[in-house]
């Protein structure tokens, strides 16, 4: 389970791959890989009232001097998940932290929220010079 999971980290960690978002969902009890893709517009479509779950993201974030890959941890629980699965979250954050060790930050879903918050923190940023 530990390896499928860290394949999958692995996946959209790597720059080189085309793979910019992957999803930990639930097997019963078990945290497995879930969905990925290469697109965020299919990514938040994981995101739905019945499910919890935890992405880990690609986001190319940069000006015109410099491009740079950040990654962003994005937990989600829908509004129809029981209490007692709500209460499993926080200890299962902690799992999923064991694997997924190298992110900028933990976000919520909205796309440009987190490239703001991305671009925070990730130094130079020559779009506000002029030529």
């Amino acid at each position: 389970q530990r390896e499928c999971c860290q394949t999958a980290y692995h996946l959209v960690h790597n720059d080189s791959s085309a793979v910019i978002w992957v999803t930990f969902k639930y097997d019963g009890s078990t945290t497995v890989p879930g969905e990925q893709g290469v697109e965020y517009q299919h990514f938040i479509q994981q995101y739905r009232d019945d499910v919890r779950l935890f992405a880990f993201v690609r986001f190319t974030t940069g000006d015109a001097m410099s491009k740079r890959s950040k990654f962003a941890l994005i937990p989600w629980i829908g509004e129809d998940v029981s209490g007692l699965q709500r209460a499993k979250t926080g200890t299962d954050k902690t799992l999923i932290k064991e694997v997924v060790q190298n992110f900028a930050k933990e976000f919520e879903l909205e796309e440009d929220f987190i490239k703001s918050e991305l671009k925070k923190v990730e130094g130079a940023n020559y779009d506000t010079q002029t030529q």
